[in-house]
């Protein structure tokens, strides 16, 4: 691959987002289509005891209604992360039992929309409570050390070391305690599925991040052979983990369209979504930094306490990250599981990375404070080219680069270190705050198919899902330089399961398995081409010469895994299970970074804080798509700020559920919160890592956020913040 950066070129399929040519899972119509509403518990916990359906089955244009007892023959289809499909154990509906608050009691389906609403809202039930636990400290709450637990094997305890004797010894220590909220992810399309039926094979349009899986789930729950399911999801509007796995009324619906022998359509409403996917847990946090008085950080101590439901273990790795910041020698992380009657947490944006980046390097800040070193200078300090886990190298790291050319950008060199010290013309106290962030890059078994024709087209099916990141135009450069046409021509088939295989897309490591699988297919056509120009002829298009050997069109296949990983990986993407590989290989360690420079203005009296300005520097290897990239940074920054100070999942300690389930109450960033976001890429490829040069940059560009801010809000009040969000109330 050409060691020269890309182009900043526009998106591919922006002509035809914003004109509305794009579908949706969720946009998705059939003439004949019905419509389906959930009914979902109010209790916390118990069992329903009986079960009213009388007056929803008089309200006109209802067809069916489902419950426990009549759902039929279905299964659940497993843990994702204990080898199942979907994004908890618990399938609901397959008993009377009530795990937490808001699980569907019943299914509604009807000829519109509103039929079906109002004849869920006419659904009784009677129930018979058991006590519960929602939060973090309430009685019952289930306390489980994950080195004991079952998921274990997924998570290995970090540790290197001796970081309690080593912090102990330590001349200079910070010792601080950290609690961030429950957050839900909110993308502006929910969830939905459209389910149908033709000659006993169902399809499904679904918005997910793992078309695969859901394929395999619904087969698994339904008694279905795969071979029986499609799952089609060319675009994806938003998912952030979210989607990563099959939703619970996805199987629901399936179910219901069989039943009727048309198709069906469910869009899951907000206030629902809160309660029936995925979540960011409560988390609680200590963190122990010790250091010399030159400031070499010599020990951490990193425990965590992380919220889970009762039916699932959802694995922590938040040490993992913390561990990776800096070349601390002795470390040690200690992760527990607090089981509550909750539907199960899972995975969302920087899904450990940002709440044990927020922890440490708010400790590194106030380490430097501590010590009276500049924040930056210091972590320049504790910079390091090894692994400090693991001893081994790694593959690059530029992240001291991210901190001077921030620094230099940002203006750092006119900050007064002096908590209180700088102040605005209208009275505000304004801080500059710096913090880094790491993630793990990693690497999915990928399977493409490309075909170039006589027309002139390039078609390109690969296992991944467009999420808005701009996969899409990644490839169309990709390919198109390499096979030297344009990238209009270039037409990608993904998240669509009657393509090639599949894998979940998540963790950054989308553009980092597909580019360099997508290059390898190219080049493989270029030498199926050769054959076909024996003569050798020069400056002919692939159209041409296919035109010259009398082809119409020319195909090729391409498999791709990373280091360490055995062909197996190819039999488990197949059979819709994940199969990715890192943050170690054998010889090496990768790591994408980011720093974040951010000034906040904080209000002397009413002490709102506000933020004009962030300089993102991020290390992502090759940046394929350049104006794609820089809009994932600030998306990420907006997000970081939204975290820092907004988002919190309300949660009613006695009644259980989360309060707030919509976007008036549920507060995330508005166009009045942001000010100027400034993006700087490094742009190194890291040819050690995969052939094209790529890192991981989705949620990386996250990390780090959080702890800039609060580094700042203390540089502008005199005040640290160990609580996500800040709240006014935290600066009086």
């Amino acid at each position: 691959m050409s060691d020269a950066p890309f182009p900043d070129a526009p998106r591919v399929d922006a002509h035809d987002k914003v004109r509305g040519a794009i579908l949706f899972g969720a946009d998705q119509r059939r003439p004949d289509m019905l419509h389906a509403a959930l009914a979902v518990a109010t209790i916390v916990k118990g069992r329903i005891t009986s079960l009213d359906t009388r007056g929803a089955s008089a309200v006109p244009g209802v067809r069916l209604i489902l419950t426990h007892e009549n759902l039929g023959h279905v299964k659940s289809a497993g843990f994702v992360m204990a080898g199942g499909h979907a994004f908890q154990s618990l399938q609901p509906m397959l008993s009377p039992a009530i795990a937490y608050r808001g699980q569907p009691i019943a299914l509604v389906v009807a000829d519109r929309l509103e039929m079906a609403i109002e004849a869920a809202e006419l659904i009784r039930a009677t129930y018979a409570p058991e006590p519960a636990s929602v939060t973090l400290d309430a009685p019952g709450a289930e306390t489980v050390d994950q080195s004991d637990a079952s998921a274990k094997k997924l998570r290995s305890e970090i540790i290197a070391g001796n970081a309690d004797k080593a912090f102990e010894e330590a001349p200079v220590k910070i010792d601080a305690r950290f609690v961030t909220a429950p957050q839900h992810h909110n993308p502006i399309e929910l969830l939905a599925t459209l389910a149908e039926w033709k000659h006993g094979k169902l399809t499904v349009h679904e918005s997910t991040q793992n078309a695969e899986g859901v394929r395999h789930g619904l087969a698994a729950a339904l008694g279905l052979t795969p071979e029986c399911v499609e799952v089609i999801s060319p675009f994806v509007g938003g998912g952030f983990g979210q989607k990563y796995s099959m939703q619970m009324q996805t199987v629901l619906t399936a179910v219901a369209a069989q039943r009727l022998g048309r198709p069906v359509k469910l869009v899951v409403p907000r206030a629902q979504i809160f309660h029936d996917s995925s979540f960011r847990p409560a988390i609680r946090q200590r963190v122990r930094l010790g250091a010399d008085r030159s400031g070499h950080m010599v020990a951490a101590i990193h425990e965590v306490d992380a919220q889970t439901s009762r039916h699932d273990l959802f694995p922590a790795q938040y040490a993992a990250a913390s561990s990776r910041l800096y070349g601390i020698k002795n470390f040690r992380g200690r992760e527990r599981f607090v089981g509550n009657d909750v539907q199960t947490p899972g995975y969302m944006r920087a899904p450990f990375e940002h709440a044990a980046c927020f922890a440490l390097e708010c400790c590194v800040d106030e380490l430097a404070y501590r010590l009276g070193r500049d924040p930056v200078a210091l972590r320049l300090a504790n910079d390091t080219a090894t692994d400090a886990i693991s001893k081994l190298p790694l593959s690059s790291r530029h992240v001291g680069e991210c901190l001077r050319r921030g620094a230099e950008r940002f203006g750092w060199n006119k900050r007064i270190m002096t908590p209180q010290s700088m102040r605005a013309p209208d009275g505000s106290c304004i801080g500059w705050g710096v913090a880094i962030g790491a993630y793990p890059c990693c690497i999915a078994p990928t399977v493409t198919w490309l075909r170039v024709t006589v027309e002139g087209g390039v078609f390109i099916s690969i296992g991944t899902h467009e999420m808005g990141q701009g996969i899409r135009t990644a490839l169309a450069a990709a390919v198109g330089r390499k096979l030297g046409v344009p990238v209009t021509n270039v037409v990608a088939v993904i998240g669509d399961t009657r393509g090639s295989p599949q894998h979940l897309t998540a963790g950054s490591w989308g553009t980092a398995s597909a580019i360099p699988n997508a290059n390898e297919a190219a080049e493989a056509m270029l030498k199926a081409m050769a054959k076909l120009n024996p003569g050798g002829a020069t400056g002919r298009t692939p159209a041409e010469i296919l035109k010259a050997a009398g082809r119409t069109s020319l195909e090729v296949e391409i498999k791709t895994k990373a280091p360490g990983q055995s062909d197996e990986v190819y039999r488990r993407i197949a059979a819709g299970q994940l199969s990715f590989a890192g943050p170690v290989y054998p010889e090496f360690v990768t790591f994408s970074y980011s720093a974040h420079f951010v000034e906040v203005r904080v209000e002397p009296t009413t002490h709102q804080v506000r933020i004009p300005r962030v300089v993102s520097v991020v290390d992502c290897g090759r940046v394929i798509s350049p104006r794609t990239a820089a809009s994932q940074v600030r998306g990420g920054v907006v997000w970081g700020i939204g975290a820092a100070l907004h988002e919190a999942s309300e949660v009613d300690p006695r009644y259980g559920g989360f309060l707030n389930t919509d976007l008036a109450e549920y507060l995330v960033p508005v166009n009045a919160d942001i000010g100027c976001i400034e993006v700087e890429f490094i742009d190194k490829p890291d040819f050690k890592f995969n052939s094209a040069g790529v890192k991981g940059l989705g949620e990386v560009s996250m990390v780090g956020v959080a702890p800039a801010i609060a580094n700042a809000v203390y540089h502008a009040t005199g005040r640290r913040v160990r609580n996500l969000p800040i709240r006014i109330e935290h600066l009086l």
